[in-house]
């Protein structure tokens, strides 16, 4: 993250204010007392001026770290035991927690030189801390926290929000909403106080952060982890909000965040996203030094334009249309904290934000279950044309920055629905996963499902919102509940700016900016001065210098330069090129058959020979892992959230880690002797060792005293079947005697102990028995089964 980097041009937060909205700070800690600051601190719960953390034989050391992931460590053991760890983080806020923002606190501004823990990434900076997790967290707590001393306090850092349980949509109340919005518009001084948040650490519970009201706004600077190998955490969440990334721990083989802890002490356990939201603070902390006058706004472009992917590994990065690389796992890449001081020495403020709402039909449409398994292909799809309000010059938006949907769904089921929100460059942003613990009916009013992915983007043009459900259970079509989803109305809420910002960073360049400006001179054998033909139709009306589109002085459409460089006038781009600025046609990456910029994931179709991939629009060989092969289409598609590899969207082969396969659903894993009912595990019928559903008849083996027989656990083999001992699946089995026979001790025809009526057993063997009339003689005929074909 180059912070020494920062250090060296002289940067440390000096004179910067930093406060931890928290459990409280140990203010007499040695590596915190030099740095803290009682204006930036306050106890709401205890309503006091003291931040300092309540003490009790729960706050030693234990292993586990945080907040926002005070999950972490218990829960991924409680995990291998299939068991579900569910903690309130904002409500009940667990007792043995409340080391948390002293933890937080170091990584932001520990001093640096006196032999204790750690050196703070904003070393001389001022911190403090609101102690107002110790209790209850109302609308007010929260509201009162963000809203403390905003002329003093620079920075908020906060790691906590809703539940990360998977089923949870919550966000700020009024309260809450109204101190965002004060704070960015008059706290420092009217340039706005700035929110750090982390991200949330609901991986394992197929979380989503845009069912997090805190992490999705456009106030709050949402920050995910990564581990220091660049693999995604256990516990990430994925989603269109987050702006960027800093370290945090991974797997158990990956090192924790050393920061300092209670009781005067240090520790080498801080994890989760928790861990990484301070740092990003003090990363900010340190480009607020370089540049006192940027504002909120203006911090969220130097993060947008300064991070980098590097060696964070991801599936899904994407370069959008203004050049920015972007993931829904990392936003815009790790964070450089030097990077961002020289951006922010030489910044100039960006212009003022507009708003625009693109109110689109409010025409009601019915959310078909995709119960075909055809794919994503069954969902509602709705397409907007923005104009960007370009007839409001107060609200004309034409450079993006947040896009926001608000929109409202009736559903059944809410953890079935999957949304996206494809911009007109093409960029296309997941606003909602599918989450597998949200039974809720409740569906979705108003909610603000918010993306960073189409920063710096043009807003004008065609918006396609999807949206699909897809049943991760049967539904009972004869209760209410069963209704179809339906999407009531949504509107598209456009933020940005009418004035370029900057130059686009594709512009960064300067290899293209000093092949932009090498124009040639396309006449040739022509002098200017010596043609006084007719002009070729793709000429302007500057005019020629020849008769042919390589003579025109300036193109009426586009051009193209040749393979020795002639320019080139055509009436649209030919195959391979797309149009860029100036009417020029640039090529596309050499897979791509058409494109809409010049990066290899910037593609519209293939060459023959190569798909795309949906997620990526990047033109593959082979579908990656987690997608299947549309044929009809020539696209990669993704699977199933459930689905390690499928060959359709809902007919999985291979599960994610913690599922089994069910024929072809992925479904929790439940332990032996358990099934999956959709909801919970339950256990199988007394007779079933294992069973995929309730009932006798329901077992795929039997428990040791009991035999499986078509399909069902009995004691003793019935009529017409005969013991099994050869353990062929594992298990004994009765098996179907011969046709010949009634009753049979094992296989075949000669194996015979009882036989239907109008046969006679005769050595193990059903033959017909003719008896003579004097009752001396019998004849004895084989069973014969004659089988007459048509």
């Amino acid at each position: 993250m180059n912070i020494v980097g920062a250090w060296r041009r002289g940067y440390t937060g000096k004179n910067i204010v930093i406060t931890i909205l928290d459990d409280g700070i140990e203010r007499n800690h040695p590596d915190l007392m030099q740095n803290y600051d009682p204006d930036a601190s306050f106890d709401v719960n205890g309503n006091d001026i003291d931040p300092m953390p309540r003490y009790d034989a729960s706050n030693e050391n234990n292993g586990v770290s945080d907040i926002r992931s005070c999950r972490t460590a218990i829960e991924e053991r409680l995990w291998k035991k299939k068991e579900i760890f569910s903690v309130n983080l904002r409500k009940n806020i667990m007792r043995d927690r409340i080391r948390h923002g002293t933890r937080c606190a170091g990584e932001v501004a520990a001093t640096a030189n006196n032999s204790h823990c750690i050196v703070g990434i904003a070393f001389n900076a001022r911190i403090g801390g609101v102690r107002m997790l110790d209790g209850d967290v109302t609308d007010m707590v929260e509201a009162k926290s963000l809203s403390l001393n905003p002329q003093h306090i620079h920075i908020y850092s906060a790691s906590w929000g809703p539940d990360d349980d998977g089923k949870t949509v919550d966000g700020p109340a009024s309260l809450t909403r109204q101190a965002f919005e004060n704070g960015v518009r008059t706290g420092r001084n009217n340039l706005g106080s700035i929110y750090v948040w982390a991200s949330g650490n609901g991986g394992r519970s197929k979380d989503h952060c845009s069912c997090d009201g805190y992490t999705n706004s456009i106030y709050t600077i949402s920050i995910s982890s990564t581990a220091e190998s660049g693999r995604k955490p256990w516990y990430l969440e994925e989603c269109a909000s987050t702006l960027a990334t800093t370290y945090s721990s991974g797997e158990s083989y990956d090192r924790k965040i050393i920061t300092t802890d209670l009781r005067q002490r240090c520790t080498d356990s801080h994890t989760g996203t928790s861990a990484s939201a301070p740092m990003a603070a003090g990363i900010i902390a340190l480009a607020l030094e370089a540049n006192r006058l940027l504002t909120w706004r203006d911090i969220q472009h130097i993060i947008v334009r300064t991070s980098r992917a590097g060696h964070l590994i991801a599936s899904d990065w994407k370069t959008n249309a203004a050049g920015y690389k972007v993931s829904h796992l990392y936003g815009f890449g790790l964070m450089d904290a030097e990077a961002m001081v020289v951006e922010a020495e030489k910044w100039t403020t960006v212009p003022p934000q507009h708003v625009c709402v693109e109110n689109t039909d409010r025409q009601i449409k019915t959310i078909r279950p995709d119960n075909s398994r055809n794919g994503p292909d069954n969902g509602v799809r709705s397409i907007y044309k923005a104009t960007g309000c370009a007839d409001n010059a107060n609200h004309h938006v034409i450079y993006l920055e947040h896009v926001v949907v608000r929109i409202t769904i009736t559903h059944p089921r809410r953890g079935d629905l999957a949304i996206y929100l494809t911009s007109p460059s093409g960029t296309r942003s997941q606003l909602l996963a599918n989450r597998l613990f949200d039974h809720s009916m409740e569906g979705f009013k108003n909610w603000e499902f918010m993306t960073t992915h189409c920063w710096g983007e043009k807003a004008t043009g065609d918006w396609i919102l999807e949206i699909y459900d897809t049943p991760s259970q049967l539904r009972n079509v004869k209760t209410p509940a069963s209704e179809e989803g339906k999407l009531k109305e949504w509107s598209l809420v456009l933020y940005g700016t009418s004035i370029q910002p900057y130059s686009p960073r594709n512009d960064f360049l300067k290899g293209d900016r000093v092949r932009m400006s090498a124009i040639e001179d396309p006449t040739e054998d022509y002098g200017v001065d010596d043609y006084s033909g007719p002009c070729n139709a793709e000429c302007s009306k500057i005019g020629c210098g020849g008769p042919g589109p390589d003579h025109c002085n300036d193109c009426l459409h586009y051009y193209y330069k040749s393979k020795n460089n002639t320019r080139i006038c055509v009436p649209n781009c030919p195959p391979g090129h797309y149009s860029a600025d100036k009417k020029r046609c640039k090529k596309c990456s050499p897979n791509c058959e058409t494109c809409f910029g010049s990066h290899s994931d910037q593609c519209n179709t293939c060459k023959p020979g190569y798909f795309i991939n949906e997620e990526t629009r990047s033109c593959i060989t082979t579908c990656p892992e987690g997608f299947y092969l549309d044929n009809n289409k020539i696209v990669c598609r993704k699977c199933s959230e459930n689905c390690r590899s499928c060959t359709e969207f809902h007919t999985c082969t291979e599960c994610r880690h913690g599922l089994s396969l069910q024929g072809t659903r992925c479904v929790i894993r439940c332990e032996a002797g358990k099934y999956y009912n959709g909801r919970d595990c339950e256990p199988c019928h007394h007779t079933c060792a294992s069973c995929e559903g309730p009932g006798a008849d329901a077992c795929i083996n039997c428990t040791e005293e009991y035999f499986m027989e078509n399909g069902r656990c009995v004691v003793t083999c019935g009529t017409g079947y005969y013991l099994d001992h050869s353990l062929e699946n594992g298990y004994k089995t009765c098996k179907r005697c011969d046709v010949s026979c009634f009753g049979c001790s094992g296989p075949g025809e000669r194996n015979c102990t009882s036989c239907p009526n109008g046969y006679i057993l005769d050595t193990g063997l059903c033959v017909v028995g003719l008896v003579c009339k004097d009752g001396k003689h019998r004849l004895s005929f084989h069973l014969i089964i004659l089988i007459f074909c048509q």
